[in-house]
């Protein structure tokens, strides 16, 4: 390698890293407006409760994957020899380390639609919708159901990465979190639908959504070219997935907010109905 494609390769890890923090920090500090809007105002109307019910799971289930494939030289290995011509995750520690602040969290936010624990106003339509349930049960039956398939048809006790084995359950789990994105961003966008309004529900989070969302996806390239292989992308489907999925919603969100509702101003109104 010459001195000048040592220096690029230096300069492009450089980058990789500041990108690496800059989305942890974006994403990171995106759970933090609504949770300090609810307690401000006292209330969570505004926010679907389906919201924080699938970030629960799927913030879990990242937190849990993210970890396996950091910390597990077993992980490790089995993801290695699915992608021989990319064999190091791309995964990081600023990834793990987001996805433990963000299950707890999501765990607080979620805590907040229960008056006894904060006393908070609730609005009486705030209830799981049975889409969310289904989809809540039905994704830990199905991460189960991966971890048995492994116990009966895997090798050496899923230790054999030619066969079902455990790097397919971290798989299942990455996965899980990556459909409840995909799912969650749904219910929001229909409430604000709703109410013809935003109020209640902060925009804050989703101006760091983006931000962090363009770092992410700019990190995972950059981290592909210099291995020279894009299974850098292809075997980390749930960060690509992510940072796409997020910049979509982020949109329709931006255009609700900032067009279709901009000039409704229902605040007061919107707190006192529906109310317990």
């Amino acid at each position: 390698m010459s001195e000048k494609e040592s220096e690029f390769v230096f300069f492009a890890k450089a980058v990789s890293r500041i990108l690496g923090w800059a989305y942890f920090f974006c994403w990171s500090a995106s759970f933090y407006p609504q949770p300090i809007s609810n307690w401000q105002h006292k209330s969570t109307i505004g926010l679907a409760i389906d919201f924080p019910t699938l970030n629960v799971l799927g913030f879990i289930a990242y937190t849990i994957s993210t970890a396996a494939f950091y910390y597990s030289p077993t992980i490790q290995s089995q993801y290695a020899y699915r992608h021989p011509e990319s064999p190091l995750t791309t995964v990081r520690f600023n990834d793990v380390l987001f996805a433990a602040h963000g299950a707890l969290l999501c765990v607080i936010i979620y805590s907040q639609f229960f008056p006894s624990v904060w006393g908070f106003k609730v609005s009486k339509l705030q209830k799981t919708s049975k889409a969310v349930l289904g989809i809540f049960w039905g994704s830990i039956i199905g991460i189960l159901a991966t971890v048995c398939m492994v116990r009966i048809a895997g090798r050496q006790g899923g230790y054999d990465p030619s066969a079902w084995a455990w790097v397919d359950v971290i798989y299942a789990l990455g996965y899980v979190k990556l459909l409840t994105v995909v799912v969650k961003y749904m219910p929001q966008a229909y409430l604000n639908f709703q109410r013809k309004s935003t109020q209640g529900w902060s925009i804050y989070p989703m101006l760091l959504d983006f931000a962090g969302g363009v770092a992410s996806l700019l990190q995972l390239f950059i981290d592909s070219s210099l291995q020279g292989s894009w299974e850098g992308v292809t075997g980390n489907p749930v960060k690509f997935g992510l940072g796409n999925v997020t910049l979509f919603f982020d949109v329709v969100f931006f255009y609700q907010h900032y067009v279709l509702y901009r000039d409704e101003e229902r605040e007061e109104e919107m707190l006192r109905e529906s109310l317990l």
